[in-house]
């Protein structure tokens, strides 16, 4: 009972006596956090009609806390004093910076998410790097084997065409076909390559994105994030083939003189590259089931930013319209404006999804992510001389739990 007591007289002390700032790692301190969830802008959307949302996988709070304490809500988090981003439809997005990883700011950046097309860039993270463009591929029926009246490029059973050919289907035109023959080149088969896919996001830190197909199909079981999204684009537009096909407007898909079909032209969906000027290029998704999903990114006054959109509508406003208002709010923020950063691939390889990750965003024990509407309590990580308190209360708490088990033990026996 006199551990309770000191434990409870220490908790009244940090709340009520060190500021809810979360520290960022890799900068100064300078989130702003509230002792409720603050909601994120919202467009009025129009009611459409959409499969159940699947059940997302139970939240770890260390995952939701990977890249600063700051990043784990299911509401807006923005810099102090940063002026209110415009309200958009999607359900969760994210703006970071390309080159230095900040992160400028996000709405529920952890949240689950199914990622439609925009998990070809996944696909691309992985194979890029392993295939040679120069290579030409053959394709199967099987690599043909996708969704009836979803997104293909073409390809025909048969068919010849070189890899950056089917690359450019791939990012143009959202190809699923496409998707299908890339990865079984990179991979062996579709599936081996979904396998791969699932590496790279590890190795990426992005542990709360499974995919289960290379073309972001709906599947069971397949989910992302916002933040991870910005990790996967990230790697992405660090290579500058991937850059020139994100940019490319058109091409021309060969004809196949052996199965005496022409050859056609194929433009690029993303409208952010003929009407944001800087634009980098991205990925556009829509599915029933995921609605639609964004990845844009543009640069501007030497500064490279990142947006990442999941479950937005389409009306009023457009995808990637949405994307390009947060890019706008995004470049309108001081270069050292931050909510927490993207980590570096490789840096939570060593830890398990299920373990603490190793941002070093607080040296104190953090808080579990709230529930939405519910009190952070300890929220923001503590700084100063607070972690000692923190330290005295694991200490008080461990105490009062051992004796309480030593009377449930006797309780259980009369049980």
């Amino acid at each position: 009972m006199r551990a309770r007591v000191l434990a409870a007289g220490v908790a009244a002390v940090l709340l009520t006596g060190v500021p809810a700032t979360p520290a960022i790692a890799g900068g100064p301190a300078r989130a702003r956090t509230a002792a409720v969830v603050v909601p994120c802008p919202k467009l009025p959307t129009p009611k459409v009609t959409r499969p159940p949302r699947p059940t997302p996988p139970a939240a770890v709070p260390e995952q939701q806390r990977v890249g600063g304490e700051a990043l784990a809500t299911p509401g807006l988090t923005v810099p102090a004093g940063a002026p209110a981003p415009p309200p958009v439809t999607a359900t969760s997005w994210l703006v970071a910076d390309l080159d230095t990883g900040a992160v400028l700011g996000g709405c529920g950046p952890h949240e689950y998410g199914t990622p439609a097309s925009v998990q070809k860039l996944l696909l691309a993270a992985t194979m890029l790097p392993k295939l040679n463009p120069k290579q030409v591929a053959t394709v199967t029926r099987a690599d043909l084997d996708i969704e009836p009246g979803s997104s293909a490029v073409g390809l025909l059973d048969g068919g010849r065409y070189s890899v950056e050919t089917v690359w450019l289907g791939l990012l143009l035109q959202s190809g699923n076909d496409a998707a299908n023959l890339l990865a079984r080149l990179g991979a062996g088969s579709a599936a081996a390559g979904v396998r791969e896919m699932n590496a790279e996001a590890r190795r990426l830190g992005a542990w709360q994105t499974h995919a289960v197909t290379p073309s972001g199909l709906d599947g069971p079981g397949q989910f992302t994030s916002a933040y991870d999204l910005a990790l996967i684009a990230r790697i992405c537009f660090a290579d500058p083939t991937f850059r020139r096909y994100a940019l490319t407007e058109r091409t021309q898909i060969p004809a196949q003189p052996a199965l005496r079909k022409p050859g056609f032209q194929i433009q690029n969906e993303n409208q952010l590259i003929y009407r944001y000027p800087g634009a980098l290029g991205g990925k556009t998704g829509f599915t029933d089931l995921a609605r639609h999903t964004y990845v844009g990114a543009a640069e501007r006054g030497g500064r490279r930013l990142v947006v990442t959109l999941l479950g937005a509508e389409a009306r009023p406003v457009r995808g990637w319209e949405q994307g390009a208002r947060l890019l706008d709010w995004g470049f309108g923020l001081p270069r050292d404006a931050s909510v927490g950063r993207l980590v570096e691939p490789g840096e939570l390889t060593a830890a398990s999804p299920s373990a603490a990750p190793s941002t070093p965003v607080a040296a104190v024990p953090a808080a579990s992510r709230p529930t939405p509407g519910a009190p952070h309590w300890l929220g923001g990580a503590v700084v100063g001389g607070a972690a000692g308190l923190v330290g005295l209360l694991a200490v008080l708490l461990a105490v009062g739990r051992r004796r309480s088990r030593r009377r449930v033990r006797r309780r259980v026996a009369w049980d």
